[in-house]
């Protein structure tokens, strides 16, 4: 209560009862009794030590009923609210053609009876006829006769009450001052006859009348007792109050003694006493308070404990790359709210939440936890199926930002709403099947047996960017993306560095070579090999990666096509069908290492830079593990029986499939096998897999396997042709399959409604948000970039050069015939460049069991065909290599065990070394480029 407030006493109206011939009934309604303001509270210099000081009492204590001699009664109210309150909670007294006025309403002409009227109209009333009737009430005669109108009295207020009465019994505590004079409580009637009584007061004060008037007085004087004495006191007190007291002190008491020691504790004790709570209980314990909300959420010692706890913690780099890719989804939120405060600061942006955001970890253990559970136990999640490419094949499908994304044979790139199925765009361009597939963001890449690669952007479906180089297929390729590695340095020892400083794309084809181009940045210049209007034209002929500004290396080094290939950070991966598998550079574009020890094809192969270490299948159906640093082969897993045709890792398993109808999982630490999954009766044509769950196509099924124990959960599709390709991310899960001649994509939605903050995990464990350098430095390709930045301007001057020769040609009244061919002010360099890229068109036809000598086709220049040619019998097959700074390095060959040769001089049995590739496996066989048509 605060000083200025006083409690005061609200009496109930009185109501004096006559009988004589009618019933009257008189109701007299009081103004509350202010009672004296007690004292201001204490400024004490630690305010800890009085912790009630401030604190509200229960309502039962602010507002209570007393009962005074003679049946009197009365409600005691705090200062807080108490006429508001008063008006809310009694009922407003009336009758027929009369009613008791409110504090606040005005009088409709009528009179208004006060309190202190009424009282001497009372006794006026009294002493003349000696009835108990309010003057100007008219008494009605018989008994059936209805009751008169109660006339109602505006409430006065009372004169000042005396804290000391002569009637009332002596104070609790003597008062430090001297008492003032008694004066008189109520209002007297005005003279009368000597008959005529005295007006009877609404009450007679008693004791607690007398307690509540010298409370300022008891409150003074214990305030200035000493605090044993207080205590003294007060225990006194309790001991001579009923239990009813003794309750109300303590619900009082309780709640104002308790102390938080989450907030009070130290962070680290905090920690470590919530981490004794089970996920369910801290959900509950965040909804305590807001500070408890914060201090929960914001724990990463918490929430690593309770992964660890409920064995969904991965070893820390799959945990540390969310909580970077949460970091910088926060951050690009941030600035998005920004620039949107500048472009409209308007009231409009909404405010950001005052609480902190919740630490990665903790979504992270929430999208965990659903994905280990809802896949499990909702048995029937939502299914949306619907056609897609005709009756094509699916050659590649993928899941990114909410998109299903699809490519076939049948030259097109369709998206779909994974939610409705509806078909949102389709890319249209390439001349081919799209056999490659990687996206970023809303930037998407595909590759195709035209032989080019196209970059489109997916918010607009436009092609932006046309890449031509490679001569043949492009099979696979990969978007790298910045991240932290471990650099060798030349002294020795590694260093963590972030490479590459910006994204690139790696693609590798059936030509036999891999090419690493710089991704395109949105409002980059666009480039594209050959337009629109050059439909007929075979890109081999008019696209050269060297004047391409996004060119950066081109590898070579395999004797046969490039099936798979497998990049991070600088680092890349590249099996082939001339069984070798290649580790290369990206940045420098070195070969470092030639791992040999497959006798047959390789066909699939994953990186894995935290083990630092690299797993290959291959179609004698083994799985090699090779160590990056050494290029040995630390691991041979054997098992499959026929083609190891599809890898995945994820951070705790290494999962193999194979045409042996079969899909196994490995330890990628020590090569032991854990589990066969055997159930399928066909070849694996497609899988993926995390900790919890492995997804196998096969045969016309599609099953669910466990993990943990290797037992089918659940098929989710059967009875069907066959199934092409299958992906899933968090809550969803897409497959295409083949029924009756016709593509049906399916997507299930394994979550509920309130699941929307269940993040998935993408099966390379690396995320789109953060792909540019922080630093925003340009490692070794400023020269790449800069190429990138003068493109523009280069394409400014042709145009203009461009323009100049037409209107040269258009005044020339003796120009060339069209069948003459005319190179038109053609500088010196460009000259010399022209004559050094002559080629001789070669078209190279070849049946298998053919071989070449390089010499055969060798020319002055060089021609390129010498890539596809073997070696002379009995030399080494490692190449020299063309490096940037114009240097040569041999290339070291290393050996899977023992009995191979470091430099290969004897294949293996089965192995054909040094032929081409058929007809059949490679749809569009290698070419030689020819002269650059102008």
């Amino acid at each position: 209560m605060s000083a200025n407030q006083r409690p005061f006493l609200v009496l109930q109206p009185s109501v004096n009862t006559t009988t004589v011939v009618t019933t009257t009934t008189t109701t007299t309604s009081y103004a509350p009794i202010h009672l004296p303001p007690l004292p201001p509270p204490l400024s004490p210099k630690d305010p800890k030590t009085y912790p009630l000081l401030h604190a509200n009492l229960p309502k039962s204590l602010r507002n209570f009923p007393l009962v005074f001699p003679g049946g009197t009664r009365a409600t005691f109210r705090d200062g807080d609210g108490g006429d508001q309150d008063m008006q809310e909670e009694h009922e407003v007294v009336g009758g027929s053609g009369w009613h008791m006025m409110k504090r606040d309403e005005a009088p409709e002409g009528t009179t208004v009876v006060g309190l202190a009227e009424a009282v001497e109209r009372y006794g006026k009333k009294r002493s003349h006829g000696g009835l108990d009737m309010m003057e100007g009430v008219e008494a009605t005669s018989g008994i059936h006769a209805l009751a008169p109108p109660r006339k109602k009295a505006r409430a006065t207020a009372l004169p000042h009450i005396s804290p000391v009465n002569a009637a009332a019994p002596p104070s609790p505590l003597p008062s430090p001052r001297g008492s003032p004079a008694p004066e008189s409580i109520w209002p007297s009637a005005p003279p009368s006859g000597a008959s005529s009584p005295l007006p009877q007061a609404p009450f007679q004060p008693d004791l607690s009348l007398t307690t509540l008037l010298t409370l300022p007085s008891l409150v003074s004087h214990f305030s200035s007792l000493p605090p044993s004495l207080q205590s003294h006191f007060l225990l006194t007190l309790l001991r001579h109050s009923p239990l009813p007291v003794l309750r109300t002190l303590h619900s009082v008491l309780t709640p104002t003694l308790a102390r938080d020691f989450i907030t009070l504790l130290p962070p680290e004790l905090v920690s470590h006493i919530l981490s004794y709570l089970p996920f369910s209980t801290l959900a509950r314990a965040s909804r305590v308070s807001r500070s408890w909300r914060a201090t929960i959420d914001s724990d990463p010692v918490l929430w690593r404990d309770l992964l660890k706890s409920t064995k969904i913690w991965f070893g820390g780099d799959a945990e540390n790359a969310f909580a970077d890719y949460i970091y910088a989804r926060r951050r690009h939120a941030e600035r998005a709210r920004l620039r949107s405060i500048l472009h409209d600061p308007t009231p409009t942006t909404p405010i950001p939440s005052t609480l902190p955001f919740p630490h990665p970890y903790k979504i992270l253990f929430k999208s965990r936890l659903l994905t280990r559970t809802r896949w499990v136990n909702n048995r029937e999640p939502k299914h949306v199926s619907f056609p897609a490419h005709g009756s094509s094949v699916v050659t590649c499908l993928i899941f990114s930002h909410g998109r299903i994304i699809s490519a076939s044979d049948d030259h097109s790139i369709h998206i779909y709403s994974p939610a409705t199925g509806e078909l949102i765009s389709k890319l249209e361009g390439h001349d081919g099947g799209v056999w490659a597939l990687a996206a970023s963001k809303d930037i998407l890449v595909s590759g195709s047996t035209d032989r080019t690669v196209r970059i489109w952007d997916l918010a607009t479906g436009r092609c932006t960017h046309v890449f031509g180089g490679h001569t043949s297929t492009v099979r696979c390729l990969s978007i790298v993306k910045p991240e932290w590695v471990d650099v060798e340095q030349e002294g020795g020892g590694f260093v963590k560095e972030r490479w590459p400083k910006r994204p690139l794309i790696v693609t590798g084809s059936r030509d036999h070579s891999l090419r690493v181009w710089t991704l395109p940045r949105p409002g980059e210049p666009e480039y594209k090999c050959f337009g629109a209007e050059d439909a007929e034209v075979d890109p081999t002929e008019v696209c050269d990666a060297d004047e391409n500004p996004y060119h950066r290396v081109h590898l070579e080094g395999h004797d046969h096509a490039v099936r798979a290939l497998a990049a991070r950070g600088r680092t890349l991966v590249s099996g082939s069908y001339d069984c070798t598998v290649r580790i290369w550079d990206t940045i420098t574009g070195v070969c470092k290492w030639v791992l040999v020890g497959h006798t047959q094809k390789v066909y699939s192969v994953v990186l894995d830079p935290s083990r630092n270490q690299a797993c290959s299948g291959s179609m004698d159906g083994t799985v090699r593990v090779w160590n990056l640093h050494t290029g040995q082969c630390q691991h041979t897993l054997m098992g499959h029986t026929s083609l190891v045709g599809l890898l995945g890792l994820s951070p705790s398993h290494l999962v193999s499939a194979a045409a042996d109808s079969t899909l196994r999982i490995w330890d990628p630490n020590t090569g032991e096998l854990r589990h066969t999954l055997a159930a399928h009766t066909g070849a694996i044509t497609c899988f993926q897999h995390d900790e919890f769950k492995v997804l196998s196509g096969s045969d016309g099924t599609l099953k669910m396997w466990n993990m943990k124990d290797g037992t089918v959960v659940r098929d989710l599709l059967t009875g069907i042709t066959g199934v092409w390709q299958v992906v899933f991310e968090g809550r969803w899960c897409v497959a295409a399959s083949n029924r009756t001649d016709a593509t049906v994509l399916d997507v299930w939605d394994f979550g509920n409604e309130d699941d929307e903050d269940w993040i998935g995990e993408p099966s390379g464990g690396m995320y789109d948000e953060d792909g540019l350098s922080e630093t925003g430095d340009e490692d070794e390709d400023e020269l790449g970039t800069a190429r990138i930045r003068r493109m523009t301007a280069v394409d400014e001057d042709d145009e203009e050069q461009e323009q100049a020769d037409v209107d040269a040609m258009d005044q020339d009244l003796l120009g060339p015939s069209d069948s003459e061919s005319v190179d038109i002010d053609i500088d010196e360099e460009s000259q010399g460049r022209r004559r050094h890229r002559s080629r001789v068109q070669v078209d190279i036809d070849v049946e298998d069991g053919d071989s070449f000598n390089d010499s055969t086709y060798r020319l002055s220049e060089g021609v390129e065909a010498s890539r596809w040619a073997p070696n002379p019998a009995g030399t080494s097959t490692a190449s020299t290599m063309r490096l940037p700074n114009n240097q040569t390095s041999r290339l070291p060959r290393m050996s899977a065990g023992p009995a191979s040769s470091s430099r290969r001089t004897n294949p293996p049995p089965g192995f054909t070394q040094r032929t081409l590739p058929t007809n059949d496996e490679t749809p569009t066989r290698p070419r030689v480029r020819g002269t650059r048509r102008r």
